[in-house]
């Protein structure tokens, strides 16, 4: 399923209309150009010069103009990189909206180096080539070793109220769409029916939580401006990453399904927290509806049902469950493992859920084998190890596949530290 979905990505040049093209894996996220009378606007500039250069030049078979404009529609790194490639001496003006830059890292740089390597885990960027499929929503293996350098500022902010403008002669709408980001906004050419979603949609389920570590997403913000651009009714949707929809219904029949899909997600954890449920028992119930559940735009390729969940509980109500037995929990290895019977009837256990493929389990109990002074410590890293790949091999949800697979390898070469094993 995971590498069927390399076909979203698919490096060329899609012709959105006469006079819209956009340019799909040449890095992770996707660039538009807008081709106006006397000049080209430039939507998202990808991650770093080298593939934005690669990018303009596919996109220059369709317009050699100068580049008038370039319009960020969130600060994500990968969206906003390039921008450099794309300057010429003519210095476009560059757009995007008036809180442009607080999609993360100005919120909680404190803890920015350890979601650095979460963030190499999760897009499993330091996995060797037979081990890569995708990243969900773009290709493995891109080039990023020049990621930001090409980042040039905005010189005209959106306000919060939105803006329409014309560029080029060709006219343009920005509106504020916090979603992904609070700094996010989508832009809709009404004379071409053609809406720049950003983020906010792409095909796979949406990221309302990322594993690398985010501040909480508001999710209910995220599925009203979803909704609102379902209004609408364009007649093409170029999403962030993947390939651009090309058919008014189908356009306008993803964005609501989006929105609904998000918000039934929210619905039913707002309803499980409020008859008492613990987070853990809520990820494990919530489900998609069946008429969204089996839309191709909504598998669990990136973002994941169980982990939005989460989300949603902590970014509502924080840690704790409200169950007692969790304000002061203990160290319970030991008595794990004297319900087992002993260290060795415990270390057994492992190594018969290995066995029998149960590597859910046997990841928990190596866990549990790593605090007892007696355990084989080796023996227990290594079962992890194996129970990772396990994993990884059954999981089409690529931040998940990437971050087991990145795991075992870094538990291997030990490069991790005793207490992380």
């Amino acid at each position: 399923m995971l590498e069927g979905q390399n076909r979203q990505f698919e490096r060329k040049v899609v012709k959105v209309t006469d006079n819209v093209f956009t340019a799909v894996g040449y890095h992770g996220a996707n660039t538009s150009m807008i081709v106006g009378s006397d000049g080209v606007i430039i939507v998202d500039t990808l991650k770093g010069p080298a593939s934005a250069a690669s990018a303009l030049e596919a996109l220059r078979a369709h317009s050699d103009k100068p580049v008038k404009a370039i319009l960020y529609t969130h600060s994500h790194g990968d969206h906003i990189g390039g921008a450099s490639a794309f300057v010429g001496g003519d210095k476009p003006e560059i757009y995007a909206m008036e809180n442009f830059g607080t999609a993360e890292d100005g919120i909680n740089k404190s803890v920015n180096p350890v979601k650095a390597k979460r963030n190499v885990r999760q897009f499993g960027r330091n996995l060797p080539p037979h081990e890569m499929t995708n990243r969900g929503v773009a290709p493995a293996g891109t080039h990023d070793h020049d990621g930001g350098n090409g980042f040039v500022p905005p010189t005209v902010r959106v306000p919060a109220d939105g803006l329409t403008t014309t560029i080029a002669g060709v006219t343009l709408e920005f509106h504020p769409a916090p979603g992904e980001t609070d700094d996010a906004m989508f832009i809709w050419l009404p004379h071409e029916e053609v809406l720049f979603a950003g983020d906010n949609f792409y095909h796979a389920f949406p990221n309302l939580y990322a594993i690398r570590g985010t501040s909480y997403r508001d999710v209910l913000n995220w599925s009203a401006s979803v909704a609102t651009m379902a209004e609408f009714n364009p007649k093409f949707l170029v999403p962030g990453h993947t390939m651009p929809i090309l058919d008014q219904a189908s356009a306008v029949a993803a964005l609501k399904n989006y929105s609904d899909a998000i918000r039934s997600v929210y619905d039913q954890t707002v309803i499980g927290i409020n008859a008492g449920k613990s987070p853990d028992q809520i990820a494990h119930e919530v489900r998609l509806p069946a008429h969204l559940a089996d839309q191709p735009y909504l598998v669990e390729f990136y973002g994941s049902v169980p982990h939005a969940v989460r989300a949603i509980y902590a970014g509502l109500l924080g840690w704790f469950d409200g169950n007692p037995t969790t304000l002061n929990p203990k160290v319970r290895a030991t008595k794990v493992a004297r319900l087992a019977g002993g260290t060795m009837a415990l270390t057994s256990e492992m190594n018969d859920a290995l066995t029998a493929g149960d590597y859910q389990w046997a990841l928990e109990l190596s866990d549990h084998l790593k605090w007892l002074e007696d355990a084989d410590r080796k023996l227990a890293r290594n079962a992890k190890i194996q129970a990772l790949r396990g994993l990884a091999s059954r999981e089409f949800n690529a931040p998940n596949r990437n971050y087991y697979l990145s795991y075992a390898n870094e538990l291997e070469s030990g490069k991790l530290s005793e207490i992380w094993f």
